[in-house]
């Protein structure tokens, strides 16, 4: 085996198709490691799976750090088990959660792209045995919306490698925690930042890139009144979007002019520190784009005032809670708020959506009743209006 594994993201374009950012893994010697490289071309292109760019970036990096587990301990990916012996897969496991001390969703993360490797290996003949064991499992079945499709007492499998997990509760910021974050005297672009993904729940690399022309004086657009409900379509040739499909959020009013004061101000000053190149709305003090562990900074400085758990994925989650909570309540909707709140948020399954049936029920009922923000408003305005 090569004595040194580097990750790369290029650039390729077969058939008149672009691949910007496919994960390349390279050996020592300069050529690819093989079969994951093969096997990372069927997954993430032949396979026509709707995976985003952050996708593909994941899988690469978890592929990388099972052969270099590998390659720093003497072992091959396909040599078989010793007899009563564990095997090269179920000492990567060991390690992750043993020396690592890896979460266990991390953990099986991982595994769950290494199994797929592995399987799709057997299929080719390139091993004999899989490295792992299946057991059968009882599906869960669903409740409501979703009750017709589930089959009782319906089983699928299971490797036996992967780590036993105890299940979290999807965790969201309540009604006063929101208040209080918004209350702060934070940074203009972090203000921004945290406006965004609380109030229209998007993602934070969404956040991030969300572009600067989207944003206009909602004052001086015809057929507009305050306080209504803004439709913005996204667009992935405008931003970094996750799967890379088009869809419309609802921005506030209030926000929107919010977003169009700081284009005119904050923005103008920051941008001049910069290349002035950049196409997104929110910058940097220097003038730039601001990156995935910039963001991670951005919430810790509000955990860190707050005193309070902040993360941007919470806030994200407090977004799909409440407004499917103002829907559920609202007597003026029409449609599905589970349907409504799935297409808003770009999730590829509704049952994804579904957690958030479940934290609302989670929710105290003295809490849910004294929720009167303008996200439990914001359906009760008027008309959404499309730009």
């Amino acid at each position: 085996m090569p004595n040194q594994k580097v990750f790369f993201r290029v650039s390729l374009a077969l058939a008149g198709r672009s691949f910007e950012g496919f994960p390349l893994l390279i050996a020592g010697d300069g050529w690819p490691v093989e079969p994951a490289q093969s096997f990372l071309w069927h997954a993430l292109v032949e396979s026509g799976e709707a995976l985003s760019r952050l996708t593909w970036e994941a899988y690469g990096r978890r592929l990388y750090d099972y052969f270099a587990f590998l390659e720093a301990n003497g072992l091959k990916w396909d040599e078989e088990s010793a007899a009563n012996g564990l095997s090269v897969l179920s000492r990567y496991r060991d390690w992750s959660s043993g020396e690592l001390s890896l979460d266990p969703r991390t953990v099986n993360n991982r595994l769950a792209l290494i199994v797929r490797f592995y399987r799709w290996a057997k299929q080719r003949n390139l091993i004999a045995v899989l490295p792992f064991g299946e057991r059968r499992v009882r599906t869960s079945a669903h409740s409501g919306l979703l009750s017709h499709v589930t089959r009782p007492n319906a089983q699928s499998t299971k490797p036996s490698v992967m780590v036993r997990a105890q299940k979290r509760l999807t965790k969201f910021l309540t009604k006063d925690q929101v208040k209080e974050c918004l209350g702060l005297d934070a940074d203009p672009s972090h203000r921004i930042l945290f406006h965004l993904m609380v109030r229209t729940g998007l993602r934070s690399c969404e956040a991030r890139s969300f572009p600067l022309k989207y944003v206009f004086n909602p004052k001086l657009q015809k057929g507009l009144r305050k306080g209504q409900m803004i439709s913005v379509a996204l667009e992935p040739t405008d931003m970094h979007i996750k799967y890379d499909r088009p869809r419309t959020i609802d921005v506030p009013w209030s926000l929107m002019e919010d977003m169009w004061s700081y284009s005119l101000h904050q923005r103008e000053m920051r941008k001049r520190f910069g290349d002035g190149n950049v196409s997104a709305l929110i910058l940097t003090n220097e003038g730039r784009h601001y990156s995935k562990d910039a963001v991670v900074d951005v919430m810790k400085s509000y955990e860190k005032k707050c005193g309070i758990y902040v993360r941007a994925h919470m806030l994200r989650h407090t977004y799909g809670t409440y407004t499917l909570l103002a829907l559920r309540k609202s007597k003026d909707f029409e449609g599905e708020p589970l349907l409504y709140v799935r297409d808003r948020m770009g999730h590829s399954d509704v049952q994804t959506t579904m957690i958030y049936l479940h934290l609302i029920n989670q929710l105290e009922a003295q809490s849910v009743l004294a929720y009167e923000d303008e996200i439990d408003m914001m359906f009760m305005s008027a008309p959404i209006t499309q730009i």
